[in-house]
């Protein structure tokens, strides 16, 4: 069996990844359109890397928390695919081996001239004056607002083939990311973990009400069972 996951910021927020869609636009006292749009790394690149290097920062303390080694723990059993909103590594972290980073990787950065080529950096800064190897500037590997997604289209054919659906931790309202369940094929189940009211047009799922970590626990030990036997 194949599932595919797409994951959002509440599957990282239990451990300790702050999100800022639940705090007015606001993201660390920052407006969002600041530090996150390339109009804004293009007015003040110092505050959008500063920024970003404290979030860097930020992920090398983090660990991976339940729901991530869950995830990995499907393996063992299914093929699994996963369509992460999130930058941070937590999924390779916890052992993931199929992930899918829809709006980039923050220990990655890249040339402003070239946006095919990508350098691994850890959690090291990146320097307001870095310049990459062809002599742009060096900026996060990060997918802004107002930025085309590059890697939809693939996630769009995992979803495609997916033989059970599985959304965790968002809101359902980023698009394009929310537009993939449209590529679930009729007749495949989709589940949905969050504690919030969440709405999906276009299905029939089984909303589990609860945390990423406890809702994995009850989607492992309820559900994956019903459909697997």
């Amino acid at each position: 069996m194949h599932i595919v996951v797409l994951t959002g910021a509440g599957v990282s927020a239990e451990s300790g990844i702050k999100t800022f869609r639940d705090s007015d636009g606001l993201w660390e006292n920052h407006d969002v359109m600041e530090v996150a749009s390339i109009e804004g790394w293009r007015r003040n690149r110092k505050l959008v890397n500063d920024f970003y290097n404290h979030r860097r920062r930020e992920l090398e303390k983090a660990v991976p928390n339940r729901a991530h080694l869950l995830l990995h723990e499907l393996e063992r059993y299914h093929m699994v695919s996963i369509v992460t909103q999130n930058v941070d590594n937590l999924h390779e972290r916890a052992g993931s081996s199929r992930v899918l980073h829809l709006h980039g990787e923050l220990t990655k950065a890249r040339s402003t001239k070239n946006e095919d080529v990508t350098f691994d950096i850890g959690y090291r800064d990146i320097a307001d004056d870095e310049k990459a190897p062809d002599g742009g500037w060096m900026r996060p590997h990060i997918v802004w607002f107002g930025e085309a997604v590059p890697m939809i289209e693939k996630a769009a054919e995992l979803v495609s083939v997916a033989d059970l659906f599985l959304i965790i931790g968002t809101s359902m309202n980023v698009y394009p990311a929310a537009g993939l369940v449209r590529y679930v094929s009729r007749g495949v189940p989709v589940y949905l973990i969050d504690p919030k009211d969440v709405r999906v047009e276009g299905c029939n799922l089984v909303h589990i009400k609860d945390v990423a970590s406890a809702g994995m626990e009850t989607f492992m030990e309820k559900y994956l069972k019903i459909f697997c036997r």
